[in-house]
């Protein structure tokens, strides 16, 4: 019984790997491109952060270093009241990328967070390119040249560059590929049980890498299986495939079930879940034109033609290019030409996964040249409410889209690699033109606020109790997520104390009332006023009389989140830099009188059921 991979390759895959010297250089190759990539983090990895999502590096930072306090305290890996104090975070309804966590935390304890931040976004993009290069090279073509077009392809793909702004999960590219490869040897009738065991272990990390990476692997490698099987001449094929399918699914459903029995519970039914992810699908959809044009970070947007046609930088997606489209379909044409029978049901097979996500990708209602459509309504409007679904965001469906088109193209050209000197060099050109336009530039930077020599130093630990709850301003939220960082800082450097904080850059519910109803999605906490109002003051320098009501109001939130100090270090980063620190400090007087100066902090204690300040209000 041979599996797709086996049936659409012209090798043996059984054969040993003979060109171990070409496997080393394309290593290298895309480890050097990644470097290249990342390379404005590793010139300062303590003080650079990337510019285009400063919030989401400092959550994953926060996650990582979670990982040593998880290791050293034995605390639940799913849930925390590090964040949010009192109420904590559901962590398995949040990118919680535990794997990393735990795997990188020796990391994490000597060099700090931020370091393990730029090894693994490096890794991943290396290691995307180098796994989906191996799959090609193993099943699908002969030229390590062709393998090495693919996987570039996609490990640099604009996608996965976007998603290099901060997100370490979407650039996990690798985990996709290994998954994928064990899903097509599922047919293997006498491995059934080796098969079973490896794809649901698999499972249990992609889960803890990626969950909504593994959900789109698992429908794309579903879909693609069945349209293999029941596209092959006559049925015996399929009836025979099905029973070493299904006792293989059964065994990795048993297994990863048993693995990730705890973590989908939390998902499904724990503590403050939610549905939905706080997001509006309608905007983060893929919009038709942008499959087209070229992105911004690329070398053609440094000649001014990218479009900015995404949600936001980390989510621009597609931006394949016309060029590369174009050759796309002339590859699919010309292959489907001189394909073998086999070869042709490998090609319907990944055409119809290509459509169906890219159908998917342009979300509930089409988007043309960044307008809605209203009245054009997509598929995915039957399925924005199903679970799982209502948990991802259409535009990332893209990503399935660029791994069928980097396995097309391999494919095209491994077949004309070989041809006439003037075949190459057509070729050649075409592949360049396509591919050129849209190579990567490095991710852009800035500078944010260094660790304070208050947190580094552990004088922290004189103004809160062991567990206590301390922040830094204005509290940790989508824009501003330092006091993330110096608790991050803390349990990266694996102390017995600890100190928690009020809200936090997360998805949670959208209220707490215990009604009966599901809550929907948002990110952080509910708002309370005096959140606002420190908001106001640092992120616009809004800076208002405080008025008894103020301070009432303050009392109320300070005994709610049970805070015993607030401090305020030289620099506070915003989303585009620093934040307003004297708008801060005038505020914080006024509310609650002169501060302590503290090292290279400003620190104000608070005193359970006293009034912030013991004056008269102002106004």
């Amino acid at each position: 019984m041979t599996s797709p991979a086996e049936a659409a390759s012209p090798e043996k895959p059984g054969e040993p790997p003979s060109r171990w010297r070409a496997h080393l250089t394309m290593a290298v190759v895309a480890l050097a491109a990644a470097v290249y990539v990342c390379q404005g983090l590793w010139l300062a990895p303590y003080r650079n952060v990337v510019a285009d999502n400063v919030s989401d590096q400092g959550q994953f930072e926060w996650m990582l270093a979670y990982g040593v306090y998880l290791l050293q305290h034995g605390t639940d890996p799913f849930f925390t009241d590090l964040l949010n104090a009192p109420r904590g975070v559901n962590l398995a309804m949040n990118t919680s990328s535990t794997f990393y966590a735990v795997l990188f935390a020796p990391l994490t304890h000597f060099a700090g967070p931020s370091i393990s931040f730029a090894t693994i976004l490096t890794l991943n993009l290396a290691g995307s390119a180098f796994v989906w290069y191996l799959f090609l090279r193993r099943w699908l073509v002969r030229s390590g040249l062709a393998a090495a077009v693919g996987g570039m392809l996609f490990g640099f793909c604009p996608g996965l560059i976007s998603h290099a702004n901060g997100h370490l999960n979407w650039t996990s590219g690798w985990m996709v590929g290994i998954v994928a490869w064990w899903v097509l040897k599922l047919p293997e009738r006498d491995h059934w049980l080796r098969n079973g065991i490896v794809l649901g272990l698999l499972c249990g990390m992609g889960f803890s890498v990626a969950a909504e990476a593994l959900f789109f692997c698992a429908l794309a490698s579903g879909l693609f299986l069945g349209i293999w099987l029941l596209s092959r001449p006559g049925r015996q094929m399929a009836r025979s495939a099905l029973p070493p399918v299904l006792k293989a699914l059964g065994v990795c459903a048993v297994l990863a079930g048993a693995l990730l029995a705890y973590p989908l519970y939390m998902h499904f039914a724990g503590p403050l879940k939610f549905s939905g992810t706080g997001f509006l699908m309608d905007h983060y959809s893929e919009d038709l034109v942008a499959y087209a044009a070229f992105p911004l970070q690329s070398l053609a947007g440094l000649f001014g033609w990218g479009a900015d046609l995404a949600p936001n930088a980390t989510e621009a997606t597609s931006f394949l290019g016309a060029p590369l489209l174009l050759l796309f379909g002339a590859a699919l044409v010309l292959l489907w030409r001189r394909a073998s029978p086999e070869r042709r049901v490998t090609l319907r097979a990944l055409t119809v996964v290509g459509g169906v996500f890219f159908v998917l990708s342009l979300g509930p209602r089409l988007r043309f040249m960044g307008t809605e459509q209203e009245h054009i309504p997509l598929p995915y409007a039957l399925l924005a409410e199903i679970p799982l679904f209502d948990s991802a965001l259409p535009v990332r469906y893209t990503l399935v889209v660029v791994v069928i088109i980097a396995l097309v193209l391999a494919l095209f050209v491994d077949e004309f690699l070989n041809r006439t000197a003037l075949t190459r060099v057509a070729l050649g050109a075409a592949v360049v033109a396509a591919l050129a336009p849209i190579a990567p530039l490095p991710l852009r930077t800035l500078e944010r606020a260094p660790e304070p020599e208050f947190i580094s130093s552990g004088r922290w630990r004189d103004f809160v109790s062991d567990g206590g709850v301390m922040t830094t301003l204005p509290l940790a939220m989508d824009v501003a997520v330092d006091s993330m960082r110096w608790q991050a800082t803390t349990m990266a450097d694996g102390g017995a104390a600890q100190f928690r904080i009020p809200a936090g850059y997360f998805l949670g519910p959208q209220d707490y009332e215990e009604t009966g109803r599901e809550l929907v999605g948002r990110l952080g906490p509910p708002d309370r006023p005096t959140t606002r109002l420190f908001y106001r003051a640092g992120r616009f320098g809004q800076v208002s009389r405080v008025t008894d009501v103020d301070r009432a109001q303050a009392r109320a939130d300070f005994e709610y989140w049970r805070l015993e100090a607030i401090f305020l270090p030289d620099e506070m980063t915003g989303p585009r830099g620093p934040l307003n620190r004297a708008a801060l400090v005038l505020f914080c007087t006024d509310l609650l009188g002169e501060p302590e100066h503290v090292q290279d902090v400003l620190v104000w204690r608070i005193r359970p059921g006293v009034d912030p300040v013991d004056k008269p209000a102002r106004g």
